[in-house]
């Protein structure tokens, strides 16, 4: 896609990119497909799409009580448990306030591994990277920001949250589609603070916000996630189409313009505009 060649012009070191259609096909990508790069918060996603799978396989359900009092795994998923952002500090009822939590998802982690009785890596790995053929990701880290991965294995990501296999189509749009706990405030990390801040279970949905780390084009039922290593991964339905981008320069201002213009060349190239 000629649109991915602006990333050439980004005042970053390296970066890959992979836009992939609803079908599952590649319409096109950008720089060493191949290469590992950190996720930093794109994690989430990945740790989201696992818990979706325990709760289909049983393993708990999504209102079981996880987290601080009052708090369930829908909660945590849905940056609605009162959890501080880095901090196993309880800053509000849960589901009075939208507080976007690194912990949330480490206790999400946990809840997870008790429950499957293995180390969340391990299930992540067999519940989601294995069957998807990930094998460029892994999570070394924080089950909210510490996976490492290749564009080559977000693209095949991108594909199964488009037309999942290994979740029912309804689990993803629960998680994707249907805003959790709405008209909640809350602030998105870089953008300062959104009324509402929607989010599914572990994608942020974009809605009207403003400002916003998508483009102008995208349509209000994009969802998905960036990361503040400089990554970041979306889905528009109205498109029907996905793009992840990896650079290994950490999210700030010199993003904030260039990544809504890339998406707007991508989605008007999709849409035959160029």
């Amino acid at each position: 896609m000629d649109s991915l060649r602006l990333i050439d012009q980004w005042p970053v070191p390296n970066a890959a990119a992979v836009v992939v259609r609803r079908d599952g096909t590649v319409a096109g990508t950008h720089g060493p497909l191949g290469r590992a790069f950190p996720l930093a918060s794109v994690t989430k996603p990945l740790t989201a799409y696992a818990a979706l799978v325990a709760y289909e396989e049983g393993v708990f359900e999504l209102d079981d009580p996880a987290g601080p009092d009052g708090s369930t795994v829908r909660h945590l998923l849905a940056h609605t448990s009162g959890l501080a952002f880095d901090e196993h500090r309880v800053m509000a009822a849960p589901g009075t306030r939208r507080m976007y939590s690194n912990a949330g998802f480490e206790v999400l982690g946990d809840t997870i591994a008790r429950a499957a009785g293995m180390p969340f890596a391990s299930y992540l790995r067999e519940a989601v990277l294995q069957p998807l053929g990930m094998t460029g990701t892994a999570l070394p880290g924080s089950p909210g920001a510490g996976a490492v991965s290749t564009a080559e294995d977000l693209g095949r990501f991108a594909a199964e949250v488009q037309a999942p296999r290994l979740l029912h189509p309804s689990s993803v749009a629960l998680a994707t589609r249907e805003v959790s706990f709405p008209g909640l405030r809350g602030v998105l990390p870089g953008y300062g603070l959104q009324d509402p801040n929607d989010w599914g279970l572990g994608f942020e949905i974009r809605g009207h916000k403003s400002p916003h780390w998508t483009g102008s084009r995208s349509a209000p039922t994009t969802f998905g996630h960036f990361g503040q290593s400089g990554t970041f991964l979306w889905f528009d339905p109205g498109a029907g189409a996905a793009c992840a981008v990896l650079t290994d320069r950490d999210f700030g201002p010199w993003a904030q313009p260039l990544w809504p213009a890339l998406t707007d060349a991508v989605l008007s190239e999709l849409a035959g505009g160029v």
